[in-house]
């Protein structure tokens, strides 16, 4: 069985903090790829500054010099929101010789209990919650703890950065600071 990693999000922009935890759970865990899943419309998420086809380029920039990144656009694909079950469903069905290891943040580790239909989800996907130095994951449901270095970054903050006409560099890679610049995005 193939073993993949699964980093799902808005990535609106993707930044370093992404591709780091990406790449600590792949070699951690020795997964064989990491896909980047943009989502079209996050359930949790009010109505974004940019569109999901910007979003899905950005990725592709900032993953472009990892062979083991993939972008995978099977939520834009699907349009409207976004639930990881039903991405996790269609995944199986398409790929069963692989084994999905999903990657989420010490936040979203701690909100699993709200997440929509997470009793089947827990039995279809093996969940990987990335712990920053001085974080503590306490959660009942069976999820894999992988340390990584602590990095302080957001998208929101690197639209504001981006809004307000300050530097993003060492925050993204140049080829999405690039691709924000030329699309004028963020109020750029």
């Amino acid at each position: 069985m193939k073993k993949v990693g699964i980093l799902g999000g808005t990535f609106d922009p993707p930044h370093l903090g992404h591709l780091m935890i990406a790449e600590e759970a792949r070699e951690k865990l020795e997964l064989e790829e990491v896909w980047f899943i943009p989502s079209f419309t996050p359930p949790h998420k009010a109505d974004l500054g940019t569109t999901a086809e910007d979003r899905m380029k950005m990725v592709n920039c900032a993953i472009s010099n990892n062979p083991f990144f993939k972008l995978n656009t099977i939520e834009i694909d699907r349009t409207g929101k976004s639930y990881t079950i039903d991405t996790i469903k269609r995944l199986k069905e398409m790929h069963p010789d692989h084994n999905f290891y999903f990657i989420i943040g010490a936040d979203m580790v701690e909100y699993l209990p709200k997440w929509y239909q997470i009793e089947e989800l827990v039995n279809l996907v093996q969940f990987v919650g990335v712990k920053r130095a001085g974080s503590t994951l306490d959660t009942n449901y069976p999820v894999i703890i992988v340390d990584i270095p602590s990095v302080d970054i957001s998208s929101t903050d690197l639209r504001q950065r981006v809004k307000f006409n300050q530097q993003i560099t060492y925050l993204t890679t140049e080829r999405v600071q690039a691709y924000i610049k030329e699309n004028h995005l963020y109020g750029n």
